[in-house]
């Protein structure tokens, strides 16, 4: 029987490329470095995703990221810009500026309210998180939040997943389950903690071999399906 869900938010409850895509777009703006088009949104992406990996493995800390990423980008691109701190600071504002979600998750959380314990677990910056959670209505929705920063440790590592544990309840692992897009950080980390995982894969990409994913799913209604029916 499931009672708790655990929900990743960027990439599972919120849209985040368009909401990345509309924050680097401002922040140009606000710094007067002119236009950023698709192509550049895409290889700032591409970066941006490579520097959070390594974040999930150890070799770089969430400071070094937040700025480390832009000073590389700007480099990159041939971009005028040094201020890699106040131009970040920007960018994380302006990412709770837009909300969008997938899959109409609002009304899924809204939906299940009552019937499961709901939680976020999420690496993104406070910041940026706390930002999008109070625009998008989902924070008064949630039974709690829990971010990285302040658990003081990242998905996929235990030092993350044992505080939220402790936090939530009494809960034998089976009646919890995870919901996340990330191979890395969402399903390595309820590996780790041996927490049943559900991988968001809306592309229907192939199961690695060796992960334990219990659920493979294509749309976020399949999760009411699987906490109605017990599927």
């Amino acid at each position: 029987m499931i009672r708790v869900l655990l929900w990743d938010l960027d990439n599972t409850l919120l849209d985040f490329p368009a909401a990345e895509r509309a924050a680097l777009q401002k922040t140009f703006a606000d710094f007067s470095l002119g236009p950023c088009p698709d192509d550049q949104v895409a290889r700032f992406s591409a970066l941006n995703i490579s520097w959070w990996h390594r974040l999930e493995r150890g070799e770089v800390t969430k400071a070094h990221l937040l700025t480390g990423r832009f000073a590389a980008f700007f480099q990159a691109e041939g971009i005028p810009c040094t201020d890699y701190t106040a131009f970040n600071a920007a960018y994380q504002d302006h990412l709770g500026d837009t909300i969008v979600f997938l899959d109409h998750s609002d009304r899924l959380i809204r939906d299940l309210k009552g019937r499961v314990k709901q939680y976020a677990v999420t690496n993104g910056t406070r910041r940026a998180q706390e930002r999008k959670l109070a625009k998008s209505g989902l924070g008064e929705l949630l039974d709690g939040v829990f971010i990285s920063e302040d658990v003081g440790a990242e998905k996929p590592s235990l030092d993350f997943f044992q505080p939220v544990l402790a936090a939530i309840g009494p809960y034998d692992k089976e009646e919890i389950l995870l919901i996340g897009d990330s191979l890395t950080s969402d399903m390595e980390g309820g590996r780790r903690a041996g927490i049943p995982c559900c991988w968001y894969n809306p592309t229907g990409q192939p199961i690695p071999a060796g992960m334990p994913i219990r659920y493979d799913i294509r749309h976020l209604g399949q999760v009411a399906e699987i906490v109605t029916g017990q599927a």
